[in-house]
This record gives C-alpha cells, structure tokens and sequence, in this order.
C-alpha cells in the first residue's frame, strides 16, 4: 500500500439507536444556554489553556451531544472566564462548566 503522506483517523460515525447523550439533556435542563452554542470557536480562540491541553467549552459541548465522557477536558479548564466574555451568544460557559462538574459529582 502506497503512503501518500496521511493517514486514516478513527471512524466519528455515531450510532443515534445507541447514542446516551442523558447528560446533555440534564445539562440543558438546568444550563438552558447549551442550547444555543452555535460551535463558533471563539472560546477555544481566547482560552488559555487550549494552545496546552485542548480544552474547548465547544468540544465539551459536543461531546456531551455525541455521548462522549468530556471529563478529562474539564479537569484542564482554570474557570478563568475569558471564553464568557468573547462569547457571541453571551453564553455564561463558566457556570456552564461548574455545572457540568457538579453534574458528574
């Protein structure tokens, strides 16, 4: 087989006849903003940690709708605010995050 210089990355198919996205849902019921997140990257732009660990409340957010465990993201976020005040949609990502955190305690 011939290199032609990439390589094939796991398959990002979901399965929505096997999907557990309960905690999405639990989140948009007390964090109704979820919702509204439009995927834009301006929190992962001005987060300080991203450039680091990956962390991403827009990953975080997909995550959650695809199912994924997102705990290993949340344990890099130093809440310090910075992707609340760039956020288009004025979403309040910080009390979204320590709700989140309370979630999974």
């Amino acid at each position: 087989m011939t290199d032609f210089g990439f390589t094939l990355t796991k398959s990002s198919t979901i399965n929505f006849d096997s999907l557990d996205n309960h905690l999405y849902k639990r989140l948009c019921t007390i964090e109704p903003d979820a919702q509204i997140c439009m995927s834009c990257g301006s929190c992962s732009a001005t987060c300080t940690a991203a450039p680091f660990s990956g962390m991403s409340v827009r990953k975080v957010i997909l995550g959650l709708q695809r199912g994924q465990d997102v705990r290993p993201l949340l344990s890099n976020c130093m809440l310090c605010g910075k992707c609340t005040m760039v956020c288009p949609r004025a979403i309040n990502t910080r009390h979204l995050l320590l709700t989140l955190y309370r979630i999974y305690d």
